[in-house]
């Protein structure tokens, strides 16, 4: 076979689990493993867009979806139980099947519970998430977790240790699971000095129905803008938005160097306060506006922790206006926090037998 197979699988929860698998994709082929990406619906598009390269694998889908309120997402999560239950077994079972079928020497499983092998002492699971906020249950959402994090051999966390960090609470709770591994903050983009081309990025995400109900709210707000701007919508498909402001540019998706240039070439960025946009905002040096999308409280947690920082305004979804977008130049923007280890050093794990 040549080189080590290792199979990378990103949770289809938005887009950020499979974008902050890319870098650790790319460090795996520079370090001369062959890894194989597995995930469903946009997120696996996402990564085989980046890795046309790449065997893939389809594992089935949580259909995980929002309450159209914020009352009703425990709710639904609460119906979706069994469901997502099942789906973590049935996932268990396809990569027991692709241990043997594809002669994996290890597994990266960011947030898929279910993506782990007893054939195997190399299973490493991704998240920031140590302590799980959902509210009156936190404290029964964060005992699940823990219970599935201990099942695999590594819990990689993408932050760093002690107080200057970017999670807060999540990832650095009083009492860690003993495999735990900070391995710094992932992201595939990098700071370029680069002119100013929109005074306004856009960039939306996670699940529907949320991510249309924030897209829709937006786009009245910026539909007589003047300020240049750029919504990136995060849907993978060809269906377009039509609209005749000159000042506005409306794009499905960007993708490696166009995003990254976007991004870099964007004043201001408005999005989600989803973990993996404050890892690359932070990267960027951006300054940033914050929607968390409503009744999920981790990143109402973290748009809160932003701004007690003093490094990033936000609002609520219904409470949004255009006008409060002049707070931005009142919070000094989103930074690195200091030095992270390099990634390359966690993958010696994977070394030997």
């Amino acid at each position: 076979m040549g080189n080590k197979r290792i199979l990378v699988a990103a949770l289809n929860w938005g887009l950020g689990h499979a974008t902050r698998c890319v870098p650790i994709i790319n460090e795996l082929i520079d370090f001369g493993y062959e890894p194989v990406i597995a995930s469903d619906g946009p997120a696996l598009e996402l990564l085989k867009m980046e890795f046309p390269q790449l065997l893939h694998r389809q594992l089935p889908s949580y259909n995980i979806e929002y309450a159209e309120k914020a009352s009703g997402l425990k709710w639904k999560l609460l119906q979706n139980s069994p469901h997502i239950l099942r789906t973590i077994q049935k996932e268990n079972r396809i990569t027991e099947e692709l241990v043997d079928e594809l002669e994996l020497s290890g597994i990266i499983s960011d947030n898929r519970w279910g993506v782990r092998s007893q054939k195997l002492k190399k299973n490493v699971f991704i998240t920031h998430q140590l302590k799980v906020l959902s509210g009156s249950t936190s404290f029964l959402s964060t005992y699940i977790q823990r219970k599935y994090i201990a099942k695999f051999q590594q819990c990689w966390v993408p932050d760093v240790k002690g107080e200057n960090n970017l999670s807060g609470i999540l990832g650095h709770p009083l009492k860690l699971p003993g495999n735990v591994k900070y391995i710094g903050r992932l992201s595939r983009l990098k700071k370029v000095n680069s002119g100013i081309i929109y005074d306004y990025l856009v960039l939306l995400s996670g699940p529907e129905p949320q991510r249309s109900i924030l897209e829709s709210i937006l786009l009245k707000q910026f539909e007589n803008t003047e300020r240049r701007t750029l919504f990136v919508r995060g849907v993978i498909h060809d269906e377009t938005i039509e609209h005749s402001n000159p000042f506005l540019k409306v794009k499905n998706y960007l993708f490696g160097k166009e995003l990254e240039e976007a991004l870099n070439g964007s004043r201001y960025i408005i999005s989600r306060s989803g973990y993996t946009t404050l890892m690359d905002l932070a990267c960027l040096h951006k300054k940033a506006f914050f929607i968390p999308t409503p009744g999920q409280p981790e990143q109402e947690y973290l748009a809160e922790r932003m701004e007690r920082l003093g490094m990033a305004a936000y609002s609520k979804q219904d409470d949004f206006s255009t006008e409060k977008l002049e707070k931005i130049e009142d919070y000094r923007g989103l930074s690195d926090l200091g030095d992270d280890p390099l990634i390359g050093s966690f993958l010696t794990f994977f070394e030997g037998e």
